[in-house]
């Protein structure tokens, strides 16, 4: 069965799942993170966790998804807005992305990524930190099969960014 997107703002269950998810999440960047200040640290969010969830169901700059298998919650994403200084040279940005660890490595990621490429076409940015060689790998096979190979990277201050369009993904209207 393929893999469907549910928006969490508008799914009461969707929501809860995430939440129940979020620590597992923290867990996986603090374990990838080796600390170097820009992505989580073990206990840095602490009694922010709550503020951090209700920002991206409440932040009109954030569009929480859940990844749906057989009917079945396994991942979520939440796709960020540009700054007002980015707009001109951005569309969206992949704020957040977690897949639960029994169900990585099958291309559930890679096929949700697709999803959300093509439902939200348009000018990207994609930021790992740079001590994560998993989700450096994940993204940049990602996003150079979205992109047929048409995308920019960058490296700097502790983290890889990619950037690329997906317009081309979108399928034609009929």
């Amino acid at each position: 069965m393929p893999i469907s997107l549910r928006d969490a703002r508008t799914s009461a269950e969707a929501r809860r799942w995430m939440e129940s998810v979020f620590p597992d999440y923290l867990e996986s960047l603090m374990s990838a993170s080796m600390n170097t200040g820009k992505f989580p640290v073990r206990g840095e969010f602490g009694e922010r966790a709550p503020d951090m969830l209700a920002r991206w169901f409440n932040d009109d700059s954030s569009t929480p998804l859940v990844f749906m298998k057989e009917g079945q919650p396994i991942g979520f994403a939440v796709i960020g807005k540009p700054t007002p200084m980015q707009r001109a040279q951005l569309d969206f940005r992949m704020a957040e992305f977690f897949v639960v660890p029994a169900q990585r490595r099958r291309g559930i990621g890679s096929e949700a990524v697709q999803l959300i490429f093509r439902r939200f076409a348009g000018r990207w940015e994609i930021i790992e930190n740079a001590s994560n060689r998993d989700s450096i790998a994940f993204w940049r096979a990602v996003v150079r099969k979205c992109s047929a190979g048409q995308y920019r990277e960058r490296s700097e201050s502790g983290e890889v960014k990619q950037y690329f369009d997906s317009t081309p993904m979108r399928p034609a209207a009929r």
